[in-house]
């Protein structure tokens, strides 16, 4: 921006905020003390309802700008907001579960079926609700590296794995779990995700569908661990697991709910690396936002990105690369600072940082949402900036966390099976959210929400299953086990398996009854006019 502009021009050229294109960064963070916050800005950080158009600003930027510091690629920074724009927040509508999930959550399973529907489930196997129950309580009581050997076994193992199903048939559904037809593949061929393309679709879908996120907005990658034979298996040493499955996932920084997702497959077979993959992921994670503030490291924030963001009426807050061309040589040089100090360069809808945590380091941030150079009043004196990024970025960390504590994951060589894991992990964790958005009181004494929340899904999933089976387990304990479960599920009206679907008789010929009784000869339906009652001796 021009330092030359004079008031009625920049007035003139004022529109909405505008921006260019975006550049891709890799995923090593910028400095130790960079993080971002959540929840409202001051009336610094917002869009001025004005903006600019930014082709208007860059012409001026390069006649008439020999006053403002200028970068590599000629973009033009002033040391001051003297003509920086006010920003002020666009609106973003409802937060919080949407009104199509509330109306169907009336209990955790309620919750955590949105997610993990019978639609999925009866696209995959007969008896996985069961299957999945268990998975779920091997993760409750963190044994996800237990062998199902000492899960099962009479003396050490518990007995609801046990009572719902013998091990080996719980090995037969691991070995046989398959998400497509495989015989269709060959016309998929070019789809890496074909193996579970369907499910994987339909819960993404969900997702988004249930959960309205608030201002802040957090994208980062994931690691779902996995060793295994796979094509776009990555390798990232800063992660626990290093080697697996790495996912894209915008989440709601307050919740840290997963509202969007999306698996890296690598690039196409004989194509180039992509270009600008990081803006291409944050814009599409952010698809059809509006108002948001997003937060990312600096594999995502380049100036291009933060324009087209503001185009969008979304703002940027990120730590950003010292090797972006865009960044005037003021802000990279560190020699002769002292230690926290701050330099900053502004335009008329960016604001860039520089903070020296200790001697010899520089950390680099670009917000769209900050336009004055607030620094704390305490002894290290982090800009605004910085401290907001702190509060905000660890959004997606908070979910990785949340779902290593009790995750269900079983060890495997099969990346769709792993990936399947995942699914159910996340979906807990969101369907805990709407459930305690739901209802904010259920069990707000106890520390352990969470754990009692998963433990009662994985409860509710076995039961039924349970409450069916045939033949009982051969110990005496278990047996006891099935049977009371068996006599509660009889007793509880609620549990009773539902009636059949009435059909009209086959023999009546004027006015059709409407029947649930089965001819056992011919297999006409047929109503009670038309049955005869005979004993078992005339019967032959």
């Amino acid at each position: 921006m021009a330092s030359h502009y004079n008031t009625e021009e920049a007035l003139r050229m004022v529109m909405d905020p505008e921006s260019e294109d975006s550049s891709l960064s890799s995923a090593e963070d910028s400095g130790d003390d960079a993080e971002i916050s959540t929840g409202e800005e001051t009336e610094e950080s917002g869009f001025d309802s004005r903006g600019a158009d930014s082709s208007e600003i860059e012409s001026g930027d390069m006649e008439e700008a020999p006053a403002g510091w200028i970068g590599k690629n000629g973009l033009t920074w002033n040391p001051t907001n003297a003509e920086t724009l006010r920003y002020v927040p666009a609106a973003i509508g409802n937060t919080g579960p949407t009104h199509y999930a509330t109306a169907r959550i009336c209990d955790p399973l309620s919750s955590f079926l949105l997610f993990v529907t019978d639609e999925i489930m009866l696209h995959i196997v007969d008896e996985l609700r069961a299957y999945v129950g268990l998975l779920i309580l091997a993760g409750v009581y963190r044994s996800k590296h237990e062998s199902t050997l000492s899960l099962w076994n009479e003396k050490s193992g518990r007995m609801v794995f046990r009572a719902t199903m013998s091990e080996k048939r719980f090995h037969r559904i691991s070995r046989a779990l398959r998400f497509d037809d495989k015989l269709s593949r060959p016309r998929r061929r070019c789809d890496k995700l074909a193996p579970i393309r369907h499910i994987w679709d339909m819960w993404t879908h969900r997702l988004e569908m249930m959960f309205c996120p608030g201002r802040e907005i957090c994208v980062d990658e994931q690691l779902v661990p996995f060793r295994g034979r796979c094509g776009f298996r990555q390798y990232m040493p800063k992660k626990p697991g290093k080697y697996g499955l790495k996912i894209w996932a915008a989440c709601d920084v307050d919740t840290a709910y997963a509202w969007r997702v999306q698996l890296y497959t690598g690039k196409a077979a004989g194509e180039r690396p992509e270009v600008n993959q990081g803006m291409r992921v944050v814009l599409e994670l952010t698809e059809g936002l509006q108002g948001h503030a997003v937060t990312c490291d600096n594999f995502f924030t380049s100036i291009p990105l933060s324009e087209e963001l503001l185009k969008r009426k979304m703002t940027l807050v990120g730590t950003i690369r010292k090797n972006k061309p865009e960044l005037p040589p003021q802000l990279l040089q560190t020699r002769g600072r002292e230690v926290f100090s701050s330099v900053f360069a502004f335009r008329m809808t960016h604001t860039a940082v520089s903070y020296v945590p200790r001697r010899g380091k520089n950390v680099l941030l670009l917000s769209t949402k900050h336009r004055t150079p607030s620094v704390s009043d305490d002894a290290k004196r982090k800009p605004q900036i910085i401290m907001d990024y702190n509060k905000s970025k660890g959004g997606v960390d908070r979910l990785d966390q949340a779902v290593c504590a009790y995750s269900c994951r079983r060890r495997t060589r099969r990346w769709p099976l792993a990936l399947f894991h995942h699914m159910i992990d996340v979906s807990l964790y969101n369907g805990f959210v709407l459930w305690t958005a739901v209802d904010p009181a259920w069990k707000q004494s106890k520390s352990h929400r969470r754990r009692l929340y998963i433990e009662e899904v994985g409860e509710a999933l076995v039961k039924p299953h349970m409450a069916r089976r045939e033949r009982l387990p051969r110990p005496s304990l278990t047996a006891e086990f099935v049977r009371h479960a068996q006599y509660a599920a009889a007793s509880d009206p609620s549990a009773a398996p539902r009636a059949k679907a009435r059909r009209q008789c086959d023999l009546s010929s004027i006015k059709r009854r409407r029947v649930v009784t089965t001819c056992c000869k011919c297999g006409n339906e047929v109503c009670k006019d038309h049955t005869l009652t005979i004993c078992s001796n005339c019967s032959t």
